[in-house]
């Protein structure tokens, strides 16, 4: 399997994979889990993730592309074990003028929680092997195995 485009990291957390689940599949507490700074909450209510194929949208900022919005798609949903999305550029903010016709998607975030000792070993997967346009390719990855790692850092604060 190609990992060229891909960043892994784990963090075993001393609580309960439920608890750690509850807070990932909570858009409104994503802000509490960002390792990068990008993440500024989500547009309007978002309920609770509950399956695949849901859909939340979620207010971002980098300081070169300014504020905009991300669509994401569930790709992954096993209550207590396994959770993840795939963000797409929403195309009617001022960012995706910048970009112009650039595809930018085709990146996954996925948790997986595995019950150890201590606690939960959790293993947070950041993906790009299904981006298509080469263009934003060579962008990625957005964020560094740092920023993924002080994602968790903060996930164990949020559940602490």
């Amino acid at each position: 399997m190609d990992t060229s485009r891909k960043i892994q990291v784990s963090k075993v957390i001393g609580a309960p994979a439920e608890d750690i689940f509850a807070v990932l599949a909570d858009p409104n507490r994503h802000t509490e889990v960002d390792g990068n700074g990008m993440v500024q909450g989500p547009e309007g209510d978002s309920p609770p993730l509950g399956g695949i194929g849901q859909v939340f949208v979620m207010r971002m900022h980098r300081p070169e592309l300014g504020d905009y919005r991300m669509v994401n798609s569930v790709t992954a949903f096993v209550p207590g074990a396994r959770i993840g999305w795939a963000p797409t550029l929403d195309p009617d903010c001022e960012a995706a003028a910048k970009l112009g016709d650039m595809e930018a998607t085709g990146h996954t975030y996925t948790f997986d929680l595995r019950p150890v000792d201590g606690g939960t070993e959790v293993t947070e997967t950041y993906e790009w092997m299904a981006v298509k346009d080469e263009r934003f390719a060579v962008l990625l990855p957005l964020v560094s195995a740092e920023q993924l790692e002080s994602g968790l850092d903060k996930l164990a604060a949020a559940v602490g």
